[in-house]
């Protein structure tokens, strides 16, 4: 019996994708781009600051991190909370330490909960950006467009409010979104997300939005929780990533981004904090660093387009 030819036929069979979100290219064939004072690596620290409900939500799936045991699950409901308590602010001192900036994934109950995080995160000189209302504001495709468009717009409103201005910057829940979300966005004032981690340059959706690449390879949940390897081992590998981007950015004549995105009741335990510190310091010694915030990030690749 012979195949039918309409089993042959995929009309959304293009180059690359099988979508017409962004068209498809190879990081070689990107145009050059150089960050400021001829820096070669932007190294961008991106902390997520979560609120997670004490009851998780399981539809459309259950957040990376989210409570594990029978409610009330307060073992793991305070050891997140401890990023927030704790956590957090050792981040802030080792930042102000090494004299780096940052951009801080901010769930909007963060600011109606806890105000003081979010003044002592811009009076720093960082960036907050919006991290969906909390760790069950999820989406996926069986989201209806409305309930996508509210919790977008809530997520904005209340950073907005808290913040004195938009957050420009969007990062959603495990990076999912549906196939409507870069249009949302878009839609809702925002200049960039974080949530494809195809590359290792930003580069612009086909409505305008702009992605920062924030690769979940490079995080403490992936390494520190995930694969369990030591905060040693972790701050070896960030260094490795570095000075390969650093190469390959000298051999190719064009910048490379090198992201690390952290969380506070992971990376924030005392005895992870020294070694922490001292990743920042030896990047910060390299010549080819440069520690930007997402919105510098942003403005910098903007101005090559």
């Amino acid at each position: 019996m012979s195949l039918d030819p309409s089993h042959l036929e995929y009309p959304n069979r293009r180059e690359g994708y099988d979508h017409a979100l962004y068209p498809y290219r190879a990081l070689h064939q990107a145009p050059a781009v150089q960050w400021p004072g001829g820096k070669s690596v932007a190294t961008w620290l991106c902390v997520s600051l979560e609120w997670f409900p004490i009851v998780p939500e399981d539809k459309p799936f259950r957040a990376p991190g989210h409570m594990q045991t029978a409610y009330p699950d307060y073992r793991h409901y305070t050891a997140r909370d401890y990023g927030n308590r704790v956590g957090v602010y050792r981040l802030l001192d080792s930042f102000a330490k090494a004299g780096v900036p940052a951009s801080f994934a901010v769930n909007a109950a963060i600011s109606e909960r806890y105000p003081v995080l979010l003044r002592d995160i811009q009076s720093a000189g960082h960036e907050v950006i919006a991290h969906s209302t909390d760790m069950n504001g999820t989406i996926a495709s069986t989201l209806p467009e409305a309930d996508e468009r509210a919790l977008i717009t809530r997520a904005r409103d209340v950073l907005a409010q808290a913040c004195g201005a938009a957050p420009r910057g969007w990062l959603s829940i495990a990076r999912q979104q549906s196939f409507r979300t870069a249009d949302l966005l878009k839609e809702a004032g925002f200049a960039y997300c974080c949530d494809w981690v195809n590359d290792e340059l930003p580069w612009a959706f086909t409505n305008g939005l702009i992605n920062l690449p924030l690769n979940h390879e490079l995080s403490d949940r992936q390494i520190l929780n995930v694969q369990q390897q030591s905060v040693d081992s972790y701050a070896e590998q960030i260094c490795d990533a570095h000075d390969w981007l650093a190469g390959e950015a000298a051999a190719q004549s064009s910048a490379r981004m090198l992201p690390l995105h952290l969380t506070p009741y992971i990376i924030g335990l005392p005895y992870r904090m020294d070694a922490f510190e001292g990743l920042l310091a030896n990047l910060k010694a390299r010549p080819e660093t440069w520690f930007a915030r997402g919105s510098d990030i942003l403005e910098s690749y903007r101005s090559h387009m």
